[in-house]
């Protein structure tokens, strides 16, 4: 499948203003297809609305977050555990038709792990565990965990999330973060992954909600202010979800 410009979103977490700033942002570039890999839920405050918001995309892949609300969440904290059964209530609220709740529950359960599109590898995790692995800035210097993984990858590059940190691996060794790279990079024959960040969470010490476009070989990091005072309303409002997973959002952490 030949795109000619699209875009890469992941870990929304149920953040209605950040997931309509991104797609507002998203609206002054043609892109051609949206791509989401996962975590749209969790953690926030509107899951129904978001992903009602994403329901049309052209991918969306299975999260972690999607897969401890199918199935289980035992190895999750207290807090990410809390907000999914939270969730999975605000799922099935008698006040809306069931056919609507029972929709949003059949999107969730076709979801697959990981896909190909445009030559790239798409999951959010890593290749060792699509939904849970994480690869951190600090991985770079594993060897044993980045052999598996360019051993793994067929494409020359694998895009993810899952740990809401921005930026680019390079199978020679190097970690660059968007800022170090002035926010792009050109792929070129060498293998390289590259976190998209997240949309409705980000934890590199920026609350600006964070997506990519690819543009050919450019890929284009791309940054955006939200609303998430609001956000961050709505979640204390709750009386059920964490103060934690409010206050992050203005740290960016």
């Amino acid at each position: 499948m030949e795109l000619l410009l699209y875009a890469l979103i992941s870990d929304l977490h149920s953040n209605l203003e950040a997931v309509e700033a991104v797609f507002e942002d998203m609206a002054a570039f043609p892109v051609d297809a949206i791509l989401c890999l996962g975590d749209v839920i969790g953690y926030g405050p509107n899951p129904r609305e978001v992903l009602e918001a994403v329901r049309n995309v052209d991918v969306i892949l299975m999260g972690n977050h999607e897969e401890g609300l199918l199935f289980y969440a035992e190895d999750f904290n207290p807090k990410a555990r809390q907000a999914l059964e939270w969730t999975k209530d605000q799922l099935n609220l008698p006040e809306y038709p069931r056919d609507e709740n029972y929709g949003l529950w059949e999107l969730l359960d076709g979801l697959p792990k990981s896909e190909r599109r445009a030559g790239a590898t798409l999951v959010h995790g890593s290749l060792r565990n699509e939904t849970k692995d994480y690869v951190m800035p600090e991985d770079i210097g594993d060897a044993d965990k980045m052999g598996e993984i360019w051993s793994a990858l067929k494409d020359r590059v694998c895009f993810f999330g899952h740990t809401h940190i921005p930026g680019v691996w390079t199978e020679g060794g190097r970690f660059r973060r968007p800022a170090e790279l002035k926010d792009e990079f050109v792929l070129g024959e060498e293998k390289v992954l590259v976190n998209v960040g997240s949309v409705g969470q980000p934890r590199d010490a920026d609350p600006r909600a964070s997506y990519v476009l690819v543009d050919g070989d450019r890929v284009i990091f791309r940054r955006v202010q939200y609303d998430y005072v609001s956000t961050m309303r709505k979640i204390l409002k709750t009386g059920v979800l964490s103060d934690t997973l409010a206050a992050r959002l203005k740290v960016g952490r």
